[in-house]
């Protein structure tokens, strides 16, 4: 690192920081266990899971990555160390030093997901000295909060080039990429490597001639903006080392809330997914209950061999009970099903809204499932989810629960 960076009198005119936590699951069980650390280390959704959620760097040195097979993995490397996945600790390190880095940094902080966040640190230069200082800072502060985790760092003036930077050097790196040298430093790089630019973007910007952030920065703006609107603005500036994008400090309110689960290869037993069907149904209605919500449109979804077999069902009035929700899966299960192999189950409310708590005129009192649900919450409140369940979910799946990709440590999004 340039140490004319570190004593730089010049104020950047915004600075922003990214911070990415390296292998994080993995490394929260190499701390837990002290036999773990250097040994590769492959972290699955339970100890029947099958499928790789994350690895320690050690197992990525074997080829092993995340979304890998077990099997296949460990091929790869047969003295690879299974762990199961406890998502209620990684939410609450996280948590943790989401808070550190807002109080002790930033306030400017988004939480990007449970093991990165972006902090906007333009108006803390003058007390905290240069963004290279601080991005020191954010690692001790993480290092110190979350008993001796590493992350990796990247620094700049926008956050796309911050996130970019961050990638560069792993694990534990610090990489800072000034504005003024942003431009010139992306001009090779693959538009793809860029946070947001998905294969279909760049197939679009090849026939265009431009697969670099060079060659796009070359185009004309209305190229872009053309065919993906106020995106391919976005994504045209983005590549100039100059994204628009804001810091966002507020948890914006949910298009939707939703439960899936993976069920044993190939099932076909209809009793077993009805079980995992009113298991995310009754997780569903918790969650909108628990945060004041209620929807009408849900979907229902039963993931085959090559494709999704899924439908939109509707309620006759807004729900957040379990029971309303597990109607529809039966019906779209008598109809829709038939016999096909399944792997993964999905329940999701779609646009969710505030829950309307007054009756209407020509209702007299609340449903009796209202004053079950309230009661029922409570128990589950104190003693642990389903301490009060329907009885088919006495037959639910061990398998725990996974941390969703839009997790926020607070709100409706704090949510496994």
């Amino acid at each position: 690192m340039s140490p004319a960076l570190d004593r730089c009198p010049r104020l950047w005119p915004r600075a922003i920081i990214h911070m990415d936590m390296n292998a994080f699951f993995a490394a929260v069980e190499q701390r837990d266990d002290p036999d773990l650390r250097g040994r590769p280390v492959a972290v699955t959704n339970g100890l029947q899971g099958t499928c790789i959620i994350t690895c320690s760097y050690e197992a990525r040195t074997f080829g092993i990555h995340t979304g890998m097979r077990l099997t296949a993995a460990r091929r790869l490397c047969p003295a690879l160390v299974q762990r199961p996945a406890r998502p209620r600790v990684y939410a609450r390190v996280s948590a943790a030093i989401m808070t550190a880095l807002r109080d002790r940094v930033s306030p400017d902080m988004e939480v990007f997901s449970v093991d990165e966040a972006f902090l906007d640190v333009t108006r803390c230069q003058r007390l905290h000295g240069t963004p290279l200082r601080m991005a020191r800072m954010v690692k001790a502060i993480v290092r110190e909060v979350s008993g001796g985790l590493s992350c990796s760092v990247g620094v700049s003036g926008d956050k796309t080039t911050a996130k970019f930077a961050a990638k560069l050097e792993k694990p534990d790196g610090l990489t800072v990429i000034p504005p003024w040298e942003a431009r010139e430093r992306l001009r090779d790089i693959p538009v793809t490597a860029l946070c947001g630019v998905a294969e279909g973007i760049g197939r679009y910007l090849a026939r265009h001639g431009a697969r670099t952030c060079g060659d796009v920065a070359a185009l004309p703006v209305s190229v872009l903006a053309r065919r993906f609107g106020n995106l391919g603005r976005r994504i045209w500036l983005m590549c100039q080392g100059r994204d628009p994008d804001r810091i966002h400090l507020d948890t914006p309110p949910p298009k939707s809330l939703g439960h899936g689960k993976v069920v044993p290869p190939a099932t076909r037993d209809r009793a077993l997914l009805l079980t995992y069907l009113q298991h995310m149904s009754e997780k569903v209605a918790t969650r909108l209950r628990r945060h004041e919500l209620e929807a009408q449109v849900f979907f229902i979804g039963l993931r085959g061999e090559s494709a999704w077999l899924g439908e939109r069902l509707q309620t006759a009035v807004p729900v957040c009970d379990g029971g309303a929700i597990f109607a529809l899966c039966r019906d779209f299960m008598d109809r829709a099903w038939h016999n096909e192999p399944v792997f993964q189950v999905q329940v999701t409310a779609l646009a969710p809204r505030p829950r309307r708590l007054q009756l209407t005129l020509f209702e007299e009192t609340a449903s009796p499932s209202d004053a079950l649900n309230v009661v029922m919450d409570e128990i589950n409140r104190c003693y642990g989810e389903f301490t009060i369940a329907p009885a088919r979910l006495l037959q639910r799946s061990t398998m725990p629960d996974v941390i969703a990709p839009a997790w926020k440590p607070a709100g409706h999004r704090q949510s496994l």
